[in-house]
Order: C-alpha cells, then sequence, then structure tokens
C-alpha cells in the first residue's frame, strides 16, 4: 500500500487551459489584479465585522439584558449560515457565484442594521441570525469563484491573501470598535460597518462576471436544485437552533427541544457531508472534519476571551478586543508560511503543528482568570493559536479544492463550510451550557463584583476546546489518501 500526497488524487474535469498572458502571473499580475482585489475586498469587510462585532458584543449583551443568552449572538450566526452555504452551494454549481455573493452581502449588510438597531436581545439576536444567513452565502460563494478563475497554483496564494485580509481590521477593528463604543455607543458599530458593502460590490461583481459567471456545463445549468439537499439544509439550521436553546435553558423541559434537534441534525448531517466524515475516512472526509473541529474549537474559546478580560480583569471594551489583534497579524504568517511552494510536501505535518498550537493557546487563556497572571498572557497565547489556524484552515482550503471536480466546487465547498458552522453552533451551545451552568450568566461588570463561581464558569469553557483542538492534531494523520 502506497501513501500519496492530496495531489497525487488526481482531479476529475477539463485540465486548465490559460491564456498566453496568464501563465506565470500571480495573483497581483495584471489578469487578475482587479479580481483579487474585489474579493479579498469582501473578506476585509468581514473581518472588519468580526473584529469589531466581537469588541462591541460585552457592551450589547449587557445593556440589553441579555448576558445569558450571550452565546446565542454568536451561534445565531452560525445556524443561520448553514442553510445559506448548502443554498449557496447549489446556487454556485448551477447559476453561478454571482448571484449567491451579491445576496449574500446584501443580507450580511440588513442583518447588521437589524441588529444595530436593536431595543431587546431577541431582535439583536434576530439581526445576527439575518447577518449569518448573508454571510453562509457570502463564503461558498467566495470559495467557488476561487476555484473557478485561478489555476490550482495560485490558489494557496489568493487563500493566503483571505489571511492577510485580516491583518489591518484585525488591529484597527477593535481600536476603532471600543473608541465608539466607549464614546458613541455600541450601535454605532453596527450600523457603520454596512457602509463597507459598497466598494466589494463595485469592484468585485463585474470581474466575477466576466471570470466566474454561469454554470460549469450548460446541462448542469439546466439542472434544479437538489430538493433533498435544500430540506437537509433546513433540518441542520432548525436542529442547531432547537440545541442551542436547550442549552441555554437547563430547566429539564429543556431536554425536549435538544431531543428534537438532535433528531435533526443527525440525518441533515449524514446527508450533506462527504461519507465517512463522522468517522474520519482518509481523504476529503477528514478534511471536512478537520475544518469543523478547528473552527469549532477556536471560535467557541475566543468568542468568551472579551467578556472573560471585561469581566473578572476589569479591562475596557478596547483593550479587551485589542488582546486579540495580533492574531490577525500571525494569522497571516500562518497562511504565508502554507502558500510557499516549499512546504507543499510537509502540509500535513505543518498541519498537525497548527493543530497543537491552537489547543495550547486555547489552554493558556484562562490562565488570567489567576489575578497574579498578566492580562498580556492571553495576547501571547491567541497570536500562537491564531499562527497554528493559519497554516491550518488556509491548507484545508486549498486541499478542498484540489479534492474537488469543477462541477462539484460549490457543494464540497459547502460542505466544508457546514462543518465549520455546524461544529461552531454546537460547540457554542455547548461551552454556553456550561457557563450558564456555573453562574456565567450572572456575571458583573467589573472582577471585583464577579463571585468565586464565575472563573470556573470560563475555565469549563476553555479547556474542553482544548481536548477538542487536540483531537484536530490526530485528524491531519488523515487528510493523505491511501491507493494501491
Amino acid at each position: 500500500m502506497a501513501v500519496l500526497e492530496p495531489r497525487d488524487a488526481g482531479v476529475v474535469g477539463e485540465p486548465e487551459v490559460l491564456s498566453g498572458d496568464e501563465v506565470g502571473e500571480g495573483v497581483l499580475g495584471r489578469s487578475y489584479r482587479a479580481l483579487s482585489l474585489g474579493i479579498v475586498s469582501v473578506v476585509l469587510l468581514i473581518a472588519f465585522e468580526a473584529t469589531a462585532v466581537g469588541t462591541a458584543m460585552p457592551v450589547a449583551a449587557r445593556e440589553l439584558d441579555g448576558v445569558a443568552l450571550y452565546a446565542f449572538a454568536f451561534s445565531g450566526y452560525f445556524t443561520t449560515s448553514l442553510f445559506g452555504m448548502v443554498l449557496a452551494g447549489q446556487w454556485a454549481d448551477r447559476r453561478g457565484p454571482l448571484g449567491a455573493l451579491a445576496g449574500g452581502i446584501a443580507g450580511f449588510g440588513a442583518g447588521l442594521l437589524l441588529s444595530g438597531t436593536a431595543v431587546a436581545m431577541w431582535q439583536f439576536i434576530l439581526g445576527r441570525a439575518v447577518q449569518g444567513f448573508g454571510g453562509g452565502l457570502v463564503i461558498v460563494a467566495l470559495y467557488v469563484v476561487v476555484g473557478r478563475a485561478y489555476p490550482e497554483r495560485l490558489r494557496p496564494a489568493i487563500m493566503a491573501a483571505f489571511a492577510a485580509g485580516w491583518v489591518v481590521p484585525s488591529i484597527v477593528g477593535p481600536l476603532a470598535a471600543g473608541a465608539v463604543t466607549e464614546h458613541l455607543g455600541w450601535r454605532w458599530v453596527f450600523v457603520g460597518i454596512p457602509v463597507l458593502v459598497v466598494f466589494p460590490l463595485v469592484l468585485a461583481l463585474p470581474q466575477i462576471r466576466r471570470r466566474a459567471s454561469g454554470p460549469v456545463d450548460d446541462d448542469h445549468g439546466q439542472a434544479a436544485f437538489d430538493r433533498r439537499r435544500i430540506r437537509l439544509a433546513l433540518g441542520i439550521s432548525l436542529g442547531a437552533g432547537l440545541l442551542q436553546y436547550a442549552a441555554q435553558d437547563l430547566r429539564p423541559l429543556s431536554l425536549l427541544p435538544g431531543l428534537a434537534g438532535v433528531a435533526l441534525l443527525v440525518p441533515a448531517v449524514l446527508g450533506l457531508l462527504p461519507r465517512g466524515t463522522y468517522r474520519a475516512a482518509r481523504g476529503l472526509p477528514s478534511v471536512v472534519l478537520l475544518r469543523g473541529v478547528a473552527a469549532g474549537s477556536f471560535v467557541a474559546a475566543e468568542s468568551f476571551v472579551p467578556l472573560m478580560l471585561v469581566t473578572q480583569r476589569g479591562l475596557s471594551p478596547t483593550l479587551a478586543g485589542f488582546s486579540l489583534a495580533a492574531g490577525g497579524v500571525t494569522w497571516a504568517l500562518g497562511s504565508w508560511v502554507q502558500s510557499r511552494a516549499r512546504v507543499e510536501p510537509y502540509r500535513e505535518r505543518l498541519m498537525t503543528g497548527g493543530m497543537v498550537l491552537v489547543a495550547a493557546a486555547i489552554a493558556a487563556a484562562p490562565s488570567v482568570l489567576i489575578h497574579s497572571v498578566p492580562v498580556w498572557t492571553v495576547a501571547v497565547a491567541w497570536g500562537f493559536g491564531c499562527f497554528g489556524m493559519g497554516l491550518v484552515i488556509s491548507s484545508s482550503s486549498v486541499l478542498l479544492l484540489h479534492l474537488s471536480a469543477p462541477e462539484e466546487a460549490g457543494t464540497n465547498s459547502a460542505s466544508l463550510q457546514i462543518s465549520d458552522g455546524l461544529s461552531n453552533a454546537v460547540l457554542l451551545a455547548a461551552g454556553g451550557a456550561a457557563f450558564a451552568a456555573l453562574g456565567g450568566g450572572t456575571v458583573s461588570h467589573t472582577a471585583t463584583e464577579a463571585s468565586g463561581s464565575h472563573p470556573a464558569a470560563f475555565a469549563v469553557v476553555f479547556l474542553p476546546m482544548a481536548g477538542v483542538a487536540l483531537v484536530g492534531a490526530w485528524v491531519t494523520t488523515r487528510l493523505r489518501t491511501r491507493h494501491a
């Protein structure tokens, strides 16, 4: 039995045909420059939202009397994004990615406005849900654009550019959002971001229409949407929502929606993800599983970092958000490292090391609950963790596109993002339940007012997520395919 690299597995479909001008060009060469700048600007929009909104979220939750529902504000986004991802995969494979991307950006902005004008926590969470649906459309459409418009040699580079698009937002976003939150109010963080929608629309959409619009072939373009996958997508979104609700409502009666959520989730997951994903079958299934394990453990932990620093160490929202800023730089650095041609033979080993760094960073974060530990410990730990995530996330995207036939790029990209989003929702639900069970929903504004049970409420979120990340390190050993 020979062990082969993923690139040896081959890709079904027609060979890439490049014009003479395109051969040897980089992502910023004349043929690709406008498209690259356009789609990276879309990533910039998403990055500014993530960093800015994350900084303002603790203040918004307190003012809306919704700290007990804090995890819903994050998981609501991921829950609806699951449906958006499946719809975008179908849409992009049959009609091209242009419509899904434009509709997704519009929904993304509408959700921000709804949250920014909320007068109650339920309205805030509803806005996040609308925003998540739009985000689900956008992220899958972007992957299809990369798969169609760029030759395989350039895909690691454009994925690295996506990661680099987080650098400036990760530094400027927390500072700007913190300043706006403290001086103007958290609402302006939400209602101000939609202004950024205009530039991506103007720059990206014409280039996508020219280089990546329409179906892969005429027959595929005439095919109707797969209604079974759409039904499964609704099931997975509804199931994730019920599971999240049950996790936040710890009464015995909440077991009923929890069981209903599991009953919806299990068949939907089995139907939407590649066969063998749940058992880490070699090749594409393990790539999809790794994406969920990595993203879910990291996001579930990171969501509680600003709240922990504000409530337990008395930091301002600005400083709490800025503690994660260095992560944008190191994430981009990790993604740049994986894009180098010389590291290609060692991609799986890099991913293993990346997951170990993620696990170590998550485990180190709650050390600041001990007041003798400097708060900058979180910033340092998160910098290393984000470097690991840059190695893993970009590499998983490259492997996914390599193992996908052109006409399956949308469906497989949706599977990757479903694994990502579902893991986020489920692990946030688990973390939120543990957090609430130990009194986390009653945390006060400053560390001096917090009761002794509150540090444990945070620790019970971080430490299990570190264990999940270690499972991801094992999954990285399953990414190679075996052939006789």
